[in-house]
């Protein structure tokens, strides 16, 4: 929670990691065991529920609000999985997928796409761009859980 308690005292498009590479307030027990995530999302809400389901098993997380900064990010912190949604300010989801799987480096990145539910073509594009997984919102928060477990193999 933020210093005033009204929700998380962040700058846009920062999770308040502490600078050690290490998310803030995770344990290194549960299934993540401290892999790390990085969560693009615009949307809030969303972004900290998938925070906090996640968090709570154990996994680091990093969220950015755009894609703008996210190839940058993702050479920079070396995530295990990335969960990317579809429609962004800026870049889309899909020039990040598409820029991830584009470099040589990280293009077998674990990808799960988001999208707003009933977007066939959305979820055509984001299996021809190369998304690991593609996940219609809302989406209940075991079946979110589960997908992150096996896409990072654990």
């Amino acid at each position: 929670m933020g210093h005033d308690g009204t929700g998380p005292d962040l700058a846009p498009g920062i999770d308040g990691r502490d600078g050690t590479g290490v998310g803030a307030g995770h344990g290194a027990t549960g299934h993540g065991r401290g892999l790390h995530v990085l969560v693009i999302e615009d949307e809030p809400n969303i972004s900290e529920a998938i925070r906090f389901i996640l968090r709570r098993d154990g996994w680091a997380v990093t969220v950015l609000d755009s894609g703008e900064r996210a190839m940058a990010t993702i050479q920079q912190a070396r995530p295990d999985l990335v969960i990317l949604d579809v429609m962004l300010p800026g870049v889309s989801g899909f020039d990040v997928l598409r820029a991830i799987r584009a470099d040589g480096v990280v293009r077998d990145l674990p990808v799960i796409m988001l999208t707003a539910k009933g977007q066939a073509a959305a979820r055509d594009l984001a299996r021809d761009s190369g998304a690991s997984l593609f996940m219609a919102k809302p989406f209940a928060n075991a079946e979110l859980l589960a997908a992150v477990r096996q896409l990072a193999g654990v």
